[in-house]
């Protein structure tokens, strides 16, 4: 089916039935998350289906006077007449309705407000209050001013947003769907938090509720499609399938046992394997390595591991037993380990550390989402020996402080009784790790190791803050900043060898090149990070393949 459509006159739009995603729509500025229109041979000016398909002109109650037309807000962004909605007083994008002789505009949202609403979240009919007034919401309990959705025999009010709630609901982090409440009595909860973003929620209002486990969420958090479940609740009877069990994975081994021996403890080791990550055999191994990373997870290697005499191929024992596909609280469906990214750069940058990676990566084979192997083994509730009290996941729309580092980030692990927060590169750092050829290990450490009042790093010879995370060298009384010992990239294993089709022979990446030779692509010289082959001295920029 197609449409000729005022936006895009070159081309016509075609109708798709299926979910996109990560799109918006170019009417109303949402998430397309059912059927919609789109120009294919641009692969762009996406529309839900009510978004393109809506008329020209109309006529609304709020202005009987003229005819209101349809216009592209985008176009007129710097005219302040075309500014502000007359219903909700902001400025949107996308598309409105607009009648020039009186300068007044309407959001399509706006304009498209029914007479009467069948909502979810009440027993009778909601109808617009035609004025903007100062009010309370009934639902959320949140005030301000606005155009409220109302019920004329119960005196009821509420936000338009707060009508469109649903009343059962599916989140991506609990196992049973929620069930929306006006209220809850404060002592049927230990503590009233909001699960997903882990601030305090008002039970006098409106939430979201789990009978069975006493599970509460924020409305708008609950509502927020990054947290709902990717499932039709329609098809989900009640008490039927209703333990839909995040930890539930798909387990395909990831290794053949070839050879094994007995323990002291009685428990079979298996010590020589064939893993689907390498074309050699590994054999396990208690040697203390220093300078080594794991090919996994990308951490330093530390006994007992897995190893590859022949390829410096190593695997931590917790990385040779990951699952191949598994559920993350962070998305909607299933990730699936992979060795590195198939593309030309063999590396990727993890979406909740943003740190570069070039180890395991767990993957949604739908949407751009991927995890290095620590960040994806944090689960939504942990607990770390640097606090007393159980840590939550938080997703807030704001940047929260970690106790560890100092630095903000929208993802912490939060303490739902003291402030304390940590952010997800802060609590994925090693227990221990080691440093080129110093002798002994490092500890992180989590308070000042003394009263001196004087602090410093002993590699970069520079002020430590006392409140922040630092390793340490208990036997020579060595501090360094997590940055100083780990590196500027903590999740890349330097010295691995790619193949690249427009070069005959492997290529090795490298940290720091002797000599910065020329790049063979630009020419320009290759300080740090480059692709050297050992071969033909052939050397490039990583950001130039």
């Amino acid at each position: 089916m197609e449409l000729q459509h005022f936006c895009h006159p070159e081309h016509p739009l075609i109708f798709n039935e299926k979910r996109i995603y990560g799109k918006d729509c170019f009417g109303c500025d949402k998430p397309i998350l059912g059927p919609n229109y789109s120009c294919i041979e641009c692969d762009h000016h996406y529309h839900h289906k009510s978004c393109a398909e809506l008329p020209l002109g109309l006529h609304h109650p709020l202005h009987h006077k003229h005819p209101l037309i349809i216009f592209p807000t985008w176009r007129y962004y710097d005219n302040k007449d075309y500014e502000k909605c007359e219903v909700c007083k902001e400025n949107q994008g996308g598309y409105g309705y607009r009648c020039s002789h009186c300068n007044f505009n309407l959001h399509i949202t706006c304009a498209s407000l029914a007479p009467t609403m069948e909502a979810e979240v009440h027993d009778h009919p909601l109808t617009p209050f035609w004025k903007w007034i100062t009010f309370t919401c009934d639902l959320c309990g949140k005030g301000g001013e606005g155009m409220p959705y109302q019920c004329n025999p119960c005196g009821f009010g509420i936000h338009r947003e707060c009508a469109s709630f649903l009343h059962r609901v599916k989140v991506i982090r609990h196992k049973h769907p929620l069930n929306l409440i006006h209220s809850l009595e404060v002592h049927q909860l230990d503590s009233p938090f909001c699960q997903l973003c882990v601030q305090y929620v008002d039970t006098n209002y409106g939430l979201y509720y789990c009978y069975k486990c006493e599970f509460v969420a924020h409305l708008h958090c609950a509502m927020d499609t990054g947290n709902m479940e990717d499932i039709n609740l329609l098809e989900l009877q009640d008490d039927e399938n209703e333990d839909l069990e995040l930890d539930q994975f798909v387990y395909l081994a990831t290794y053949k046992v070839k050879k094994t021996t007995v323990g002291e403890d009685g428990i079979e080791i298996a010590t020589e394997i064939e893993h689907f990550s390498h074309e050699h055999d590994l054999k396990y191994t208690y040697e203390i390595l220093n300078n080594e990373k794991c090919n996994g997870c990308v951490q330093a290697i530390l006994p007992p591991f897995y190893s590859c005499a022949k390829c410096s191929f190593f695997l931590h024992k917790s990385c040779v037993d990951l699952p191949r596909k598994k559920r993350h609280p962070l998305h909607q469906h299933p990730l699936t380990l992979f060795l590195k990214k198939p593309y030309r750069r063999k590396w990727f940058y993890c979406i909740v550390c943003s740190e570069c990676c070039n180890g395991f990566t767990y993957r949604c084979e739908d949407c751009d989402f991927e995890l290095d192997v620590q960040c994806f083994l944090m689960w939504d509730i942990h607990t770390h020996e640097s606090h007393k009290h159980q840590l939550i996941l938080s997703n807030t729309g704001y940047r929260q402080s970690c106790s560890g580092c100092g630095s903000k980030s929208f993802l912490v692990f939060k303490c739902i009784i003291c402030e304390f927060a940590l952010d997800f590169n802060c609590i994925t750092l090693p227990h221990t790790t080691r440093y080129k050829q110093h002798e002994h290990p490092f500890t992180l450490s989590y308070i000042a190791e003394d009263n001196s009042g004087e602090y410093y790093c002993d590699i970069c010879e520079e002020e430590r803050d006392p409140n922040h995370w630092f390793y340490y060298c208990l036997d020579c009384s060595y501090p360094t900043h997590p940055k100083c010992i780990l590196g500027k990239y903590p999740k890349y294993k330097f010295e691995s060898v790619y193949t690249f089709s427009y070069h005959p022979h492997p290529l090795t990446f490298v940290e720091e090149p002797k000599d910065h030779p020329p790049c063979d692509i630009c020419d320009d010289p290759c300080e740090e990070y480059i692709y050297q082959c050992v071969q033909c001295n052939f050397n490039v920029h990583c950001f130039c393949i």
